[in-house]
């Protein structure tokens, strides 16, 4: 029996990871959960599994929780998450929260030798220098979640590191991979969230149109799997079914192929490094699918995935510059409040502002996002 600390248990990847614990509750607990504000979301999850701890976003949400009967403890806000991440009777951590909010806990928990199941792909574009150093001294394994970098973990398996010549990331294109540039001035929040493959959150389907999605995978993998951004290829691919590809130095490509589904990786990083059955996921049937296309990533035609890779070159605090210009812009779309092209002009000039600090401790890199953060708004402003 392993005990889950799941944060952010009202997201998508939280919702499907509590639909993983369901069907095996010989295998899993949930142990503790972490939301923001959905309360109306987080109710039935709390009646259902009956977690010892919960964490809310603010102490309005505790109050709340209280009123609708919950004994357990309830923690609130970033330290709540710590708490969760490090808790003694806590075996697994499943990161998936939103934005740079989920790196102390990560760290924590890697501090506290907990198997870590990583959603949260921003922890290690804002800080992967100290987030994989902290996972080498303390030997603990950082399981990705990420359908890409899932696939790229078992790609390499089995196999020596050394004799890995290229990993190659497919991206479906998102939502508006059928336009051109011209065609994108007057998208609406609505239109960026028609995701032609996936079922994913607001701020990850916007990151999935603008390709910065994409861009922020590119920067996890060089982290996750030591590998140099000369040898990180990304390739759009709209079916979605090879996930991802390592070729090798005798330029052999070993592929992990499976029908769009996030609870396949979620459930592979909770088991790992055994299986279980997955009955409710679809067969994958090549012989219906007849085709599988790839094509060229065109850096013109999405500039932040550009942005990403020359970020990540740069290293140090011109990624947590990246990653804190695109969450402000994203959320700044979803209001309302800029243009969709408007995202991608935002980040560019905060990275072009930006002097980066090589080697940053994490109260530096805290600062940097704040800074940015609030730079972005000022833009708009």
């Amino acid at each position: 029996m392993k005990r889950i600390g799941l944060l952010g248990a009202t997201g998508s990847i939280g919702v499907q990871t509590t639909d993983i614990i369901r069907k095996h509750p010989e295998q899993f607990a949930l142990f503790a959960m972490a939301f923001g504000r959905n309360v109306e979301k987080a109710l039935p999850l709390i009646n259902e599994f009956n977690p010892e701890i919960v964490v809310v976003q603010d102490p309005d949400v505790k109050e709340t929780l209280k009123r609708q009967g919950y004994q357990g403890l309830i923690y609130v806000g970033t330290e709540g998450m710590y708490e969760v991440a490090t808790h003694p009777e806590v075996d697994v951590v499943v990161n998936a929260v939103m934005g740079s909010v989920g790196l102390s806990s990560t760290l924590g928990a890697i501090e506290a030798n907990k198997q870590v199941a990583l959603a949260n792909k921003e922890t290690l574009v804002t800080a992967g220098h100290l987030v994989m150093d902290a996972a080498k001294r303390n030997n603990v394994s950082i399981l990705p979640i990420d359908s890409e970098h899932s696939a790229i973990h078992q790609c390499l398996n089995g196999e020596s590191k050394k004799d890995a010549n290229k990993i190659i990331l497919t991206a479906s294109g998102g939502s508006f991979r059928d336009k051109k540039r011209e065609e994108l001035e007057n998208v609406t929040v609505e239109d960026a969230l028609n995701h032609p493959n996936w079922s994913m959150g607001a701020k990850i389907t916007v990151d999935s149109a603008t390709m910065m999605n994409k861009g922020l995978e590119v920067i996890e993998a060089h982290w996750l799997f030591d590998m140099p951004y000369d040898q990180i290829e990304v390739i759009q691919h709209r079916e979605s079914v090879i996930h991802s590809m390592v070729e090798y130095v005798d330029k052999n490509v070993i592929a992990q192929l499976g029908t769009p589904d996030m609870r396949v990786p979620i459930q592979y990083a909770l088991t790992y490094p055994n299986r279980l059955e997955l009955n409710q996921t679809k067969t994958l049937n090549l012989v219906d699918i007849g085709t599988l296309h790839f094509e060229e990533m065109d850096f013109a035609r999405f500039p932040c995935l550009r942005l990403a890779y020359e970020a990540g070159r740069v290293g140090g605090t011109m990624t947590t510059v990246l990653n804190a210009a695109n969450e402000q812009a994203v959320a700044l779309f979803l209001n309302g409040e800029i243009s969709f092209l408007t995202i991608e002009t935002l980040i560019e000039r905060a990275l072009e502002a930006h002097d980066a600090i090589e080697h940053p401790n994490l109260e530096t890199i805290q600062r940097v996002d704040e800074e940015t953060r609030e730079l972005v708004k000022s833009y708009v402003k």
